[in-house]
């Protein structure tokens, strides 16, 4: 079965499009057309070393971050005004400490058993609880396309969490999150194949060639793939200049992987463009392939305060309870979504974004007791992180894990006491845009069996170190491993050594461009 998108283009000509239970069908921001080169040569680039060559095309150190979050960035999150489905009305009572958890279930099923125009499950001013002794231990799960769950404010709407969850295999990572939107429907991997990927590509190129392009419809979002390339050279070159430790044992048995996600812009023969640029290189020696995608589109999270009761004072990998039993909100197989004017109070985890791509989290809050992680990108792509305020301090703070790429954290607070997350298992491309916090050694998170904790396209930019190491801050040492991160305009007592950087530029001193990404977006779009 294609999955296309053609509603992104009909959007293009002002045409209305419903949707339907298929996510092929979904609403989606519309794609931007290149606009015509103006006539008049544009003023050449001013700033920094590392911008002016970016701009003018000179160099390959810094990532394309512009296609990061909601719309790919081109347009502002929506306020939506779809049908509204009020919590109260299906049984919900807030402020009398029973469980609301049933008339959530119910105003779920309601505006998603046959919403084609999107739907706003809204839940009033009070504390409602959603997880208390009486309750299952599993997620409220959200499966829908433009389904917005907003209350009245982040002051106002309180979702209670008054037991935490129980652990369901054993570890100590995975309880079951309170609230979930995700795609539940699947299929096998081999199902979702598409075609193999033939032809070199080199990253941050658009064009890649295919063996048929008879599966592939213009729209259409795939999952571009690497499944484990076990060559030594491919494993040497992904740590370079490092040397391979017999440490990493999954990136030497299972190979380098790959996982982005990728729209289709053009497709002419075998020879596709995408939408997105790349984000490694392309060796079809080492099995590239591109599968269908089924997931979730325009579902929105606002305007609420997600409420644990974790006050132990935090002990890693302690117990489930520690590491995992106040876990909040999952994004899981959605796009173009978000996440915004939201707190998260006494809680293990936050928020995870994953097997996700173009999602914006903005202007949130991690308050009250500090816990394990904060807010993170986890094998997900152009996920966009911005304005969040790590109080509590996590002991892993905004970050990324797995296969991420094209992240951004931008104007984020992390804890003096932690760190950025960067917790292995090959997470890539990943900017750091005037953020600041701590930077403290073993808080980017993740096994030395899974590392290295970050790869290649690492980028802090005017980072600000508020507390943490000073003097030299080890870059390659056990446990705390970042393939040749790129350094410009980092402030702050911590030093780098240039043998373990690609590039280090203005020490103490804010680099022009302020923002990256938003310099990056400007020169993508002209505005």
């Amino acid at each position: 079965m294609k999955h296309t998108l053609t509603p992104i283009f009909l959007a293009l000509a002002g045409v209305a499009c419903s949707c339907s239970d298929d996510p092929s069908d979904a609403q989606l921001p519309p794609v931007t057309e290149e606009k015509p080169q103006p006539d008049i040569p544009a003023e050449p680039p001013t700033g920094c070393r590392l911008w002016v060559d970016f701009a003018e095309g000179r160099s390959a150190l810094l990532p394309d971050f512009s296609y990061a979050g909601y719309a790919w960035g081109e347009r502002p999150l929506p306020d939506v005004d779809h049908q509204i489905f009020n919590v109260c009305d299906y049984g919900a009572i807030p402020d009398d400490r029973l469980s609301d958890r049933a008339a959530f279930e119910s105003a779920i099923q309601a505006a998603t058993a046959d919403n084609r125009h999107g739907a706003v499950i809204y839940v009033p001013p009070g504390r409602y609880e959603l997880h208390g002794n009486s309750d299952p231990n599993t997620p409220i799960i959200i499966d829908g396309d433009n389904i917005v769950l907003r209350g009245a404010g982040a002051n106002a709407t309180v979702l209670s969490m008054s037991c935490p969850g129980q652990v369901l295999d054993g570890t100590l990572w995975n309880t079951p999150e309170l609230l979930s939107f995700r795609y539940v429907r699947s299929r096998s991997d081999e199902q979702l194949r598409l075609t193999e990927i033939t032809a070199e590509s080199q990253a941050g190129s658009h064009e890649i060639e295919v063996a048929s392009a008879s599966a592939l419809s213009v729209g259409q979002r795939v999952l571009v793939k690497l499944a484990g390339d076990k060559r030594p050279g491919t494993i040497a070159a992904e740590l370079a200049p490092h040397a391979v430790d017999g440490e990493f044992s999954e990136l030497i048995t299972e190979g380098v992987t790959v996982a982005e996600y990728h729209t289709v812009k053009r497709i002419n023969g075998r020879r596709i463009t995408l939408y997105e640029p790349l984000g490694h290189d392309i060796d079809p020696l080492g099995n590239w392939t591109l599968h269908a995608v089924l997931d979730r589109n325009g579902c929105g999270v606002e305007d609420i305060c997600f409420e644990g009761a974790f006050t132990d004072e935090f002990v890693h990998h302690k117990d489930a309870v520690h590491d995992s039993g106040w876990r909040m909100l999952t994004f899981l197989r959605q796009a173009h979504g978000w996440v915004r004017r939201c707190r998260f109070v006494n809680v293990s985890e936050a928020v995870s974004i994953m097997q996700s791509c173009n999602i914006t989290v903005d202007d949130c809050t991690i308050e009250g007791n500090a816990g394990h992680s904060a807010i993170r990108s986890q094998a997900s792509t152009n996920v966009l992180i911005s304005n969040v305020e790590d109080r509590s301090g996590q002991y892993h703070s905004v970050g990324v894990s797995k296969t991420a790429s094209h992240t951004v954290l931008l104007r984020c607070t992390i804890g003096a006491s932690s760190s950025f997350e960067a917790h292995c298992s090959q997470p890539r491309n990943t900017l750091l845009d005037l953020c600041q916090g701590g930077l403290n050694q073993n808080h980017a998170g993740g096994d030395a069996a899974l590392g290295p904790n970050h790869l290649r396209g690492l980028v802090l930019w005017n980072y600000t170190q508020t507390g943490g190491q000073s003097g030299e801050f080890s870059l390659w040492s056990r446990n705390n491993r970042f393939v040749m991160p790129v350094i410009a305009g980092f402030k702050g007592p911590a030093t780098f050594s240039p043998s373990e950087t690609s590039v280090i530029e203005s020490y103490g001193t804010p680099v022009e461009p302020q923002s990256l990404y938003e310099a990056q977006l400007k020169l993508r779009l002209g505005k």
